[in-house]
């Protein structure tokens, strides 16, 4: 670590000093904050230099097509799964779409949560090879209340679940560096989840990764409560156990809707997730383009438990630290969070694998939910699978505006989801209503004149047409 000059050792000793007197957090959450601290100070954030990077190879970046098939013998198959344990990331509040509590307990479809889909799909999976998958939901202070509550009503469901914390570390007050709780702020509002690279020490800072070793477990698989997509597959886990790599972080193909995600690149040697963040100026527009960087990052990661011991113990995760700036009433804070895709180059023989785009179906918007609650995709046994009857290997663009913002007016403004298996793109602004059985196709346009209200009757079939009012359906 890069030494720190007067004026900012004064300071973290300063801050370590209010930070030991915080009794909301533990020991460990203390000296995990005051390290993440010194290396935001000691500015040792690397940048890239730009013409060592290398596009990796089919040794680095494994097409999933040429992994060796899963074994067919189902007893082989249960031996490999007995080795899995799945990890949703549970952190994150469903307030960006209108709702109160964690993301996860949004209605998806067919009334299901997206915990519904998870603890389905893990049922399925261990009835079907009578392995013993566990289901382990890393929340945040955040969520971790009502998630305790949600999973009760799973107890007699034929799987473990298990729920932890990750960290809880005090918002940073930007103008004399200190903790904003000790500043009066109580309640949450003086504190922060310290991003999903936290995964890895809150795993074992809680007990769970011991625990879970001495059950014989081997790898995580971990993804975000809201990818869809994010089902276990055992051609992954299969190679990883054979290849012995510690780490697997799943890409896909960009498309033009995903040019800021994060990328896998070789670099000196290693390969490693390059974010937009990290990008020099004068290099962004090339970071986006399809042509140089074809692959993004799913966040879909597969990990090896044994590894992950090893790296925390030794202190060896220093992931790049993304500084993520607030205000909470008036008040400048920071908060340093870090990434779990960003430990990929720490893991021994760790690759991406350039998997189908249907495993990343994420749920970020309102407009997500058109496309999985409609006609497009079809639901069984908590799997969300695409509709083939569409030939455009690409979803249509979908754009609502603020008035479907919120799921329940999103709901409301929808007697029936319409049919979109033929739609290449949908823009809807204003106040606009749709009855039942409506079938879009083409590139659609709808616009309410302000202060009017559109009704798009029971029936209409919509093709290739903008409409403004009334007269134009």
């Amino acid at each position: 670590m890069a030494t720190l000059s007067a004026a900012d050792s004064e300071k973290l000793k300063n801050l370590q000093s209010a930070v030991s007197q915080l009794p909301q957090i533990s020991d460990n959450e203390k000296s995990g904050f005051i390290n993440l601290v010194a290396r935001y100070l000691s500015g040792e954030a690397e940048h890239v230099e730009w013409s060592k990077i290398q596009t990796p190879t089919d040794e680095v970046v494994v097409p999933y097509d040429t992994m060796a098939p899963v074994p067919e013998d189902l007893a082989e198959t249960r031996k490999l799964l007995d080795k899995l344990v799945v990890l949703k990331l549970n952190g994150g509040l469903g307030t960006t779409m209108g709702c109160t509590g964690p993301k996860s307990v949004i209605e998806v479809r067919n009334g299901l949560t997206f915990l519904d889909l998870i603890v389905i799909q893990i049922e399925t999976l261990n009835a079907k090879y009578g392995c013993n998958v566990p289901l382990l939901l890393m929340n945040s202070f955040n969520t971790h209340e009502d998630t305790q509550k949600i999973v009760e009503k799973y107890a007699a469901s034929k799987i473990d679940i298990h729920t932890f914390n990750q960290s809880q570390f005090p918002r940073l007050v930007v103008e004399d560096f200190m903790p904003l709780p000790s500043k009066g702020i109580s309640g949450k509002d003086g504190w922060y989840p310290p991003g999903h690279g936290d995964v890895f020490p809150a795993l074992l800072n809680s007990g769970k990764l011991d625990a879970l070793l001495a059950q014989g477990k081997e790898y995580v698989f971990v993804a975000n409560s809201d990818n869809l997509g994010a089902i276990v597959d055992i051609k992954i886990l299969n190679h990883l156990i054979q290849n012995k790599n510690e780490y697997c972080m799943e890409v896909t193909p960009k498309t033009l809707a995903d040019v800021k995600g994060g990328t896998l690149i070789s670099y000196e040697g290693k390969v490693q997730l390059l974010e937009i963040a990290q990008v020099p100026d004068e290099h962004v527009n090339e970071f986006k383009s399809i042509e140089k960087f074809k692959i993004f990052n799913t966040n879909n990661l597969w990990v090896n438990l044994n590894a992950i011991k090893r790296l925390v113990q030794a202190d060896a995760l220093k992931m790049e630290i993304i500084p993520n700036p607030k205000e909470v009433e008036g008040i400048k804070v920071l908060q340093l969070e870090t990434a779990a895709g960003a430990a990929i180059k720490f893991f021994d023989r760790a690759i991406g694998s350039n998997v189908p785009r249907s495993r990343f179906l994420p749920v970020k918007a309102t407009s997500d939910l058109l496309l999985v609650q409609s006609d497009l995709y079809t639901l069984s046994d908590g799997l969300v699978t695409r509709n083939t009857a569409r030939k455009n290997p690409a979803n249509p663009s979908i754009e609502l505006g603020p008035e479907f913002k919120k799921v329940a007016n999103f709901l409301s403004r929808f007697k029936s989801i319409p049919s979109i298996v033929e739609l290449d793109s949908l823009k809807v602004s204003g106040d606009v209503w749709f009855g039942l059985g409506v079938t879009l196709k083409g590139k659609v346009t709808i616009t309410a004149k302000p202060g009017v209200k559109l009704e798009i009757p029971d029936g209409a079939v919509i093709q290739d047409k903008e409409i403004n009012g009334p007269e134009d359906i």
